[in-house]
């Protein structure tokens, strides 16, 4: 089982592991046992942000730090980083409690993502630097010569502020209408204004109802003019 595991991260990720067991920590789920990858996801989230934003620093010569920021956002987030574990096949590798996998937790993408970050913690650890930057260019390679264009990267509440701004007009407020639902699935529903305008949002955070309330209304004053 333990070569098994050796041989599939050698494969996949162009890394051996000198020490197995950092190797079985890194696809430990918590749910698995106390010894699990949390402090290693931990340093290689640390690890991830820093590489892919000195290779942005390097790479993008003309963006902005904003940018860069929104760019290594897209590279990092918890989505691109499940994708990517079920590219590498950790629903196969990760070791989960009983519990956890008669729910489907080895499929989860926040497990898969978790596990990819941890993988790269390990491996800093078992390799040093070069070797875990070297998996971290690895894995993100393809994406990054992918990125789409900084543009279409602003989320709506930038995307209407900018619009809003040049054409000398007022910001929009945010005010939180209702809420809905028991609190651990409870619905924000967000009223987005600008001058007499008004549209509503909703989402499962205030943040994303805001963020639903911005693309209404950008869409509303953008279809107006």
């Amino acid at each position: 089982m333990v070569a098994a595991k050796l041989h599939w991260a050698n494969a996949q990720l162009g890394y051996k592991f000198k020490n197995s067991d950092l190797l079985e920590q890194a696809l430990t789920h918590r749910s698995a046992s106390k010894k699990n990858n949390e402090r290693l996801e931990f340093l290689g989230d640390a690890l991830l942000s820093f590489v892919v934003a000195q290779k942005l620093f390097n790479v993008k010569d003309a963006e902005s730090e904003g940018d860069m920021s929104r760019m290594r956002a897209e590279l990092v987030k918890g989505e691109t980083l499940a994708d990517i574990g079920r590219e590498l096949e950790l629903e196969s590798h990760v070791i989960i409690g009983a519990g956890e996998q008669n729910s489907g937790g080895g499929r989860r993408s926040s497990v898969l993502a978790n596990a990819v970050e941890a993988l790269i913690g390990g491996i800093l650890l078992d390799g040093g630097f070069a070797e875990a930057e070297k998996c971290i260019n690895r894995l993100i390679g393809d994406r990054f010569e992918m990125l789409p264009d900084a543009a279409s990267l602003k989320d709506a509440k930038t995307k209407l502020q900018e619009w809003l701004q040049a054409r000398g007009l007022g910001l929009p407020e945010y005010n939180v209408s209702s809420m809905e639902g028991p609190p651990h699935k409870r619905t924000f529903i967000i009223q987005c204004s600008v001058g007499e305008d008004a549209v509503m949002g909703h989402g499962l955070s205030r943040r994303n109802a805001e963020q639903d309330a911005a693309k209404y209304m950008l869409s509303a004053l953008t279809h107006d003019n």
